[in-house]
């Protein structure tokens, strides 16, 4: 596949853009990468809430071991130590949760971030470089092996504009029509040229 023109000033163009593409990708990931540490921070006082939270049900389940070892009456000492317990399990629970969706949103707003930017500019950039290699490619096939330069300069003479056509010498096309091979190089060349490519010194015309 041709990616990139002959011609140093085209091939310039190619190699810039697609430079500024990755550069555009990397400073995004970059961006990307900051607000997801900066809303991560958002988790910590969940993070406080889980260890207290764990913290206080460990103490009350130990008074609760230790209030169920005193005779007769432990089991009703030790209860409201269980239910303590089970109320700061929860509140550890909830610092968990509070953790988990901090995690999300920044999870999601990192790919937001690097998405809709790279996506905008990657809809421009993608459908030209593309566009080039496809037709770069088949230029390419044409002047492989025997090169087919009529096919090159008809296409010249449907599609170069007009200033171009104009600064060819004159009678150009009535050669061309006559099957002149410097007629065939010229309009060739001038397609070729629309690519930043190079026709090939001493090709025949198939």
């Amino acid at each position: 596949m041709q990616l990139y023109a002959h011609h140093p000033v085209v091939r310039g163009r190619q190699i810039a853009g697609d430079l500024a593409m990755l550069a555009w990708t990397v400073l995004w990931v970059l961006v990307a990468r900051t607000v997801h540490g900066a809303v991560l921070v958002l988790a910590e006082p969940g993070r406080a809430v889980e260890d207290l939270g764990g913290s206080v049900a460990g103490n009350m389940t130990s008074a609760a071991d230790a209030a169920s070892g005193v005779p007769v009456v432990g089991d009703e000492l030790a209860a409201p130590f269980e239910a303590l317990a089970d109320a700061s399990g929860s509140v550890s629970g909830a610092g968990v949760a509070a953790q988990d969706a901090v995690a999300t949103l920044a999870t999601v707003l990192a790919v937001v971030l690097v998405l809709l930017p790279v996506g905008w500019l990657a809809l421009r950039w993608l459908p030209w470089r593309l566009g080039y290699a496809r037709e770069a490619s088949a230029a390419a096939r044409l002047l492989a092996g025997t090169p087919d330069l009529e096919l090159l300069a008809a296409r010249a003479l449907a599609t170069a504009p007009l200033p171009r056509l104009a600064a060819l010498p004159a009678g150009t096309g009535a050669a061309w029509r006559s099957g002149d091979p410097e007629a065939v190089r010229a309009l060739a060349a001038l397609e070729l040229r629309r690519l930043g490519l190079r026709l090939p010194e001493g090709r025949l015309v198939r």
